[in-house]
């Protein structure tokens, strides 16, 4: 009886997951910290995944990444290599090299969702849940030359992904002027006590002052008892002079940069860091695409376990609105996303288990035989035991 038992069990429950009828479990938007943490999470517990990477990463540029554990002061690719490698030890994860350009809700049948991925040759991808782990990428202005190229490689946003390997220098802050308080408060005493703002011309603008003055009102005291020094010319171009990717302490781990920021009026300041201040967008066109709540620029998941406005999606990571933006965020994130679209999609299969197991107008006419055929195995089997 018990075998019967548990061979009408395993019957209703592959023709329950077929039901669902998608080629994968989850559709991951994303092969940087979160959607590689996110597949990891959903590999463990051997969810079908495929995980689409278009190849651009926030931190692509930069030399080594910094702060995570167990892999600090490494090159951004040896860790998504590294991760990829263990991720397919479980033998569930596809990863597929190239851009999603849409994705759209296909199903929403017994209270279940399902979306199909499109590439931009047509290709088509079907799943039951979505996590967006797009990123964003920096809002570098193009009106400063040299600023891109030098961008993660002695020129940085994030003191805790940089900074110390340029600690003890000159630095420079450039951006909008109501945002270098931030920057001086990170850096100084700690990492560096030689600021100069290089305000390119805001210095003096009142929105920019009245920022400012929101977040501290005493800043031109604290800038004074720091020696910051502002320079509010306007910059013509960012050229290296020396790059520390090349000359370095090594044993201390000291990158060696020499900045030199030109003004209009021929005169530069020379620093060995610079510390950036713009903003971000959305690296990604599926959030507009597909109609998700936006908040401050970055996918709403204000909603319980990351989720977004649209069922049976998440949004993990950089793009997402929970306003940090480093690796050990973006996997605790990925991994939070797993768990919660894993345990969805259990209650989901459990709830089709419960209503064809208990209402006979669901069972396949083919289970029905099942059925029979295992009834009368079971009393061949009866009848032999007791000779």
């Amino acid at each position: 009886m018990a075998l019967r038992t548990l061979l009408t069990f395993c019957i209703i429950l592959t023709c329950s997951m077929a039901q669902f009828n998608t080629q994968y479990d989850v559709l991951i938007i994303g092969g940087g910290p979160s959607g590689l943490s996110a597949a990891s999470g959903l590999a463990r517990v051997l969810r079908k995944i495929a995980l689409f990477d278009s190849g651009e990463y926030r931190n692509k540029p930069t030399r080594h990444m910094h702060d995570v554990i167990g892999s600090d002061h490494v090159d951004p690719a040896e860790f998504r290599a590294a991760a990829r490698a263990q991720i397919s030890f479980y033998n569930v994860t596809t990863f597929i090299d190239t851009k999603v350009v849409s994705i759209n809700a296909t199903g929403t049948a017994n209270r279940t969702t399902s979306f199909t991925a499109t590439l931009a040759n047509g290709t088509t991808y079907t799943g039951r849940k979505v996590i967006l782990g797009s990123g964003v990428k920096d809002a570098l202005p193009d009106q400063v030359p040299g600023l891109r190229e030098a961008f993660g490689k002695g020129l940085y946003w994030c003191p805790w992904c940089d900074g110390f390997e340029h600690r003890d220098q000159p630095v420079g802050v450039i951006g909008n002027f109501s945002d270098s308080y931030d920057s001086v408060r990170e850096l100084y005493p700690t990492l560096n006590r030689q600021i100069r703002v290089l305000s390119n011309g805001t210095a003096n603008d009142t929105a920019q002052l009245e920022r400012i003055d929101k977040k501290d009102s005493n800043w031109r005291a604290v800038f004074e008892a720091y020696n910051v020094t502002i320079n509010d010319r306007t910059i013509q171009n960012i050229t290296r002079v020396q790059d520390g990717g090349e000359v370095q302490e090594e044993v201390i781990r000291k990158e060696l940069d020499i900045f030199r920021v030109y003004m209009d009026d021929g005169t530069f300041e020379e620093c060995g860091a610079i510390m950036a201040n713009y903003g971000t967008y959305q690296a990604s066109t599926l959030p507009a695409q597909m109609g998700l709540r936006i908040l401050g620029g970055k996918i709403d998941t204000t909603a319980p376990g990351l989720r977004t406005s649209m069922k049976g999606v998440w949004g993990v990571g950089d793009a997402n609105s929970d306003n940090s933006t480093n690796v050990p965020h973006a996997m605790a994130s990925g991994k939070r996303a797993a768990v919660y679209c894993h345990v969805e999609m259990a209650r989901e299969e459990l709830a089709l288990i419960t209503s064809n197991s208990t209402k006979r107008r669901a069972v396949p006419e083919e289970l029905v035989v099942d059925r029979e055929m295992g009834t009368v195995i079971g009393d061949i089997y009866d009848a032999l035991r007791m000779k």
